[in-house]
């Protein structure tokens, strides 16, 4: 029981505290050590002294002196460690910050967003510090071994220490080479959320909740920013649509099975509100696309009733911003949903010959589901079994087994792989 509240704690209050901790101590890696120790602690107070009234404060207070004494032993080795130690030393006032400049998780994410680091550096840097995920998750995020995530880690966090990259919101003036950066990580932040890659539940709550927060805060800072709103507009569609996406137990539920009488429709005004904001700037991009086909997704009455002729022309427009694999996937599919499932198949299958999603259990799931549809039952089969070898999420696999089953097929082969 005392595991799985600290694990909540962990989940709901860690990336705040980890923030104020890098804020505090200057170093990242002295931070997670400090904060794994407070839980270390806890696991050992707890059981004794019970649980405090208020247990983030505590993490808070004890991962602070723990680091302050991770500082003390090691500034002669850490950059600028006698100055770190000096500033830590100083007796705090803690003062309430109402500016969106003064959020710690916001300065986290530009500093993991700096130009001196890699974007696939960023980009594993901010799913480690800002969504707690381990390095085998993130690893599996990228489609890439464990051993090149935990390097891309290490020398993003030694880059930032060495270079002395600033744990700051930039001046205005630097900040539009920082936006796309930006942009990417809260949207990373929410799809985390909104399917976990390696979870008992479909969704991750806190994670979303907390990219909307700082979508938010980026909103405030960039009022006259079209992508910014754009992407806010796309996360709170998307999160109108989350208490239908999965049963009670956890199975995922397609769109077209969803019941919208319980998508919350003040959310979608709001992001449709946003997203007509953003598009009178006249200033289009991927982000204010995407919350295009979402709009036209939470405008329909029914799955049958769903304008798929138009959203296919916006990916087609999305393409010419976002010229990925997984745009082209998805594209594929809305074609094959506008009335052509042929073309839409046969252009998955050129995607899948190109072998960049070879892994992507997605590419698999949507083939199978456009054999399905089209009754080729054999190859949608195989395409099923294919997506559960590869999938990691308790939810997803639920509902690719479902659809097996109704193939009339057995699910061993996934359930072999996954162990």
């Amino acid at each position: 029981m005392l595991h799985r509240a600290i694990d909540t704690l962990h989940r709901r209050e860690g990336a705040r505290i980890l923030a104020g901790l890098i804020r505090r101590l200057g170093n990242i890696d002295i931070a997670e050590e400090a904060l794994q120790d407070a839980y270390s602690r806890a696991l050992q107070s707890w059981p004794v002294e019970g649980m405090p009234q208020n247990p983030a404060a505590w993490l808070t207070r004890v991962a602070r002196n723990r680091g302050i004494d991770l500082l003390r032993r090691n500034r002669r080795i850490v950059p600028d460690g006698e100055a770190l130690l000096s500033a830590m030393l100083v007796e705090e006032t803690e003062t309430a910050e109402a500016s969106a400049l003064a959020d710690d998780r916001l300065r986290l994410i530009f500093t993991c967003c700096h130009p001196a680091l890699a974007q696939s550096a960023q980009m594993a840097l901010a799913l480690r510090l800002l969504c707690q995920l381990s390095t085998a998750e993130i690893a599996r995020a990228f489609v890439e071994p464990e051993a090149t995530t935990a390097q891309k880690i290490v020398r993003a966090k030694r880059k930032i220490a060495t270079a002395r990259i600033p744990y700051v919101v930039p001046a205005e003036v630097d900040l539009p080479e920082r936006l796309a950066a930006v942009l990417s990580v809260i949207y990373l932040v929410f799809n985390e959320g909104y399917s976990a890659t390696s979870h008992e539940r479909l969704t991750r709550p806190d994670l979303i909740a907390e990219a909307i927060r700082l979508g938010k805060l980026l909103v405030i800072l960039l009022p006259s920013e079209p992508e910014a709103s754009g992407l806010l507009a796309l996360m709170l569609m998307h999160d109108a649509r989350r208490c239908t996406r999965e049963s009670d137990d956890g199975t995922l539920i397609p769109l077209e099975e969803q019941d919208r009488a319980h998508w919350d429709q003040p959310r979608i005004r709001d992001g449709i509100a946003l997203l007509d904001t953003a598009l009178l700037v006249n200033r289009p991009g991927p982000y204010q696309i995407q919350a295009a086909i979402a709009a036209l997704h939470a405008g329909a009455k029914s799955a049958a009733s769903t304008d798929w002729p138009q959203i296919s022309a916006l990916y087609g427009a999305l393409l010419r911003h976002l010229d990925t694999p997984v745009v082209h996937l998805n594209a594929a599919v809305a074609l094959a949903m506008a009335g052509n499932l042929v073309a839409g198949l046969e252009w998955i299958e050129r995607i899948e010959a190109r072998g960049s999603l070879d892994t992507y259990h997605l590419l698999h799931a949507a083939k199978a589901d456009l054999h399905r549809r089209l009754g080729n039952v054999a190859a949608a089969r195989e395409c099923y079994l294919r997506a559960l070898a590869l999938v990691r999420n308790t939810g997803e696999r639920k509902y690719l087994e479902r659809r097996l089953n109704e193939l009339g097929g057995s699910t061993a082969m996934g359930r072999s792989v996954d162990g």
